[in-house]
């Protein structure tokens, strides 16, 4: 069973550390050895350093846990090169894999506090990204097309979770028909 850590906690464990095993990623992230591997190899996640891994790769992985189940991965993949380019190259990137975690935590946070999701969304996007600083021309929009995507995609995915739950409230009550 994997115990929840926070960004903030991994962050302070990060710099004591200067980076975590795969052992420990895997354990933050609750995905599979063979997964983080496989991310790595397709280059969804970029390889570690000396094999050290920094909180930009657990957010990251993080992100495409999240993002996977209702995109799909190779969708997932497209979506964060559209932010940050290739993933072994940081020249590239508008802004690193652990800011973008945290505007999508802040984003989600302002999205689940409003009442509608179109325009609430948009405004609490634009108040994330308030102190957003472009890096490239074009960059500011990329990342709110981005984070439009990513919330959308995890409101659905807390929606479909929500079905799920109810569904199993009716199977309990509806006893399954013999064919």
């Amino acid at each position: 069973m994997t115990k929840e850590v926070s960004l903030e906690e991994i962050k302070k464990i990060s710099s004591v550390m200067k980076g975590f095993t795969l052992s420990q990623v895997k354990e933050i992230t609750g995905m599979s050895t063979a997964s983080i591997q496989n991310w790595i190899s397709r280059g969804w996640v970029p390889r570690p350093v000396n094999k050290k891994y920094s909180t930009d790769h657990i957010s990251r992985i993080m992100i495409i846990k999240t993002l996977a189940p209702v995109l799909g991965l190779e969708r997932t993949s497209r979506l964060l090169s559209y932010v940050n380019g290739d993933t072994d190259d940081k020249s590239d990137d508008i802004v690193s894999e652990t800011e973008l975690y945290e505007y999508i935590i802040k984003t989600e946070e302002c999205s689940r506090n409003s009442g509608t999701v179109s325009q609430d969304l948009e405004e609490g996007i634009r108040e994330t990204l308030g102190g957003y600083v472009e890096k490239s021309p074009g960059s500011y929009e990329r990342m709110f097309k981005a984070l439009r995507i990513i919330c959308l995609a995890f409101a659905s995915s807390a929606i479909r979770e929500k079905c799920l739950e109810l569904m199993k409230e009716v199977e309990r009550d509806v006893p399954e028909r013999r064919q």
